[in-house]
């Protein structure tokens, strides 16, 4: 058969294996072997799946991933989560929409020591959104925050997708994590704002709290010195050049660990379960990269990244005409598939393209964690909306989709700000001593 021809058929298999219901790694894992089997025979598919199973297990760089997820998990059992809550609720929920204000700072603070947008919407959603009710927040503000603020824990290093982006392009790591920095505090404000706006409109979708002392306020800054200097710590030694970012993963596991003991409500059982969500999360995370290897595998031997390089690259079109070309894809693919799938399947084929353009690598992993970040809550996948639709179960789907409306308008106008004015990431990594 024809490899172009072969092409189509595999990638139709795999959206039918993934409408089916199918995980996306086994579907991957399977339209590529058998792709691979017209392509080059039974004997040569097989080996292929074996090697690429062992050497995606044993690959070094690949064990910061399983540190960082610890660390996000242990971070969430210790109730650092709702300590920063209640410090960002102290110093904002007297204001108009204040708690949703507070659940944005909290998602921000959560992410820099979990590193999972889901992980980070589900944490915050039992603890921010019990309060919004009480205060009478309607449930679109309320879901919609809680959403959009868990985005923010995929961009705010540590982040999961980005060590997959660096380790796929041999992008530094390091780089990475502070050129996420400043678009995360943006996309923070940029939320904050957001809601502002939205409750000068109509102030009856966040009425204000209760308005705190100066002296609570002290306490509340003090209540969570344990995790800034957690982040201090990881995110510094990176910056000179102290450790590598497998050791910070380490670092930042065993700092979240001891700030859990240091608040006496960690538990050997949160340990325990810690572990255990660790290592299912872990395991998620490896078959679905096994499969993606797979997958890319079968379109280098069937040219494909080639053919569609040379399409994008031979339109009539600037080089930032091609670049807003590449972003509507990924726009229109976060709407179906899964935000790691979606950055595992198109970085083989979209980066060689991006780098024939001259752009940079460090600043085009934070637009596509940017971009990935939208696929999170547009319809119909939106994954951080089922979350919290699976905490707030009596609020409908289309109410929580019309309440994230807002902040997706915001991160597109934040990603072409990113994109007009690239030294807005590229600065802090340009600082390096190394």
């Amino acid at each position: 058969m024809d490899p172009t021809l072969l092409s189509l058929v595999i990638f139709a298999l795999l959206f039918a294996l993934l409408a089916a219901g199918m995980p996306i790694g086994f579907a991957m894992g399977l339209s590529a072997f058998l792709g691979i089997y017209f392509l080059i025979g039974a004997s040569p598919a097989l080996s292929l799946l074996g090697q690429t199973a062992y050497e995606t297990g044993i690959t070094y760089n690949l064990s910061v991933v399983p540190m960082f997820v610890l660390m996000g998990y242990i971070a969430g059992a210790a109730g650092l989560s709702e300590s920063l809550y209640r410090a960002c609720n102290t110093w904002l929920g007297h204001r108009r929409g204040g708690l949703a204000l507070a659940t944005i700072g909290g998602c921000g603070a959560f992410a820099a020591i979990c590193g999972s947008s889901l992980a980070t919407a589900a944490t915050m959603a039992q603890i921010s959104l019990p309060e919004m009710r009480r205060y009478k927040y309607d449930d679109r503000l309320a879901t919609g925050s809680i959403a959009a603020g868990g985005t923010i824990g995929i961009l705010i290093p540590p982040s999961v997708i980005m060590v997959i982006y660096g380790l796929l392009t041999e992008t530094s790591i390091t780089r990475l994590f502070l050129a996420g920095i400043v678009p995360g505090i943006l996309t923070v404000i940029g939320f904050m704002l957001t809601i502002s706006v939205m409750c000068r409109i109509d102030p009856s979708l966040g009425p204000p709290g209760a308005r705190s002392t100066g002296r609570q306020k002290l306490l509340a800054i003090r209540d969570v010195w344990g995790t800034a200097t957690l982040f201090l710590v990881v995110i510094g030694g990176l910056y000179i050049g102290v450790f590598s970012p497998t050791e910070a993963a380490s670092i930042g596991a065993v700092g979240a660990f001891a700030l859990g003991v240091l608040n006496r409500g960690f538990s050997r059982g949160l340990l325990e379960n810690s572990l255990m969500e660790t290592v299912k999360t872990t395991a998620m995370i490896f078959t679905v990269l096994i499969g993606a290897i797979m997958f890319n595998n079968f379109m280098i031997l069937a040219s494909v990244p080639n053919l569609i390089s040379d399409w994008i690259t031979g339109l009539p079109l600037g080089k930032t005409a091609v670049l807003l070309v590449i972003l509507g894809m990924y726009f229109v693919l976060g709407c179906l598939l899964d935000s790691l799938a979606m950055v595992l399947l198109t970085i083989p084929i979209v980066f060689p393209i991006i780098k024939e353009l001259g752009y940079d690598p460090v600043w085009f992993g934070i637009i596509i964690v940017m971009v990935v970040e939208l696929g999170l809550i547009t319809p119909p996948i939106g994954m951080n909306v089922f979350v919290i639709k699976g905490i707030a179960r009596d609020v409908p789907l289309e109410k929580i989709f019309r309440g994230v409306m807002p902040f997706i308008v915001a991160q597109v106008i934040l990603i072409l700000i990113l994109v007009a004015f690239p030294q807005i990431a590229l600065w802090l990594p340009s600082t390096m001593t190394r």
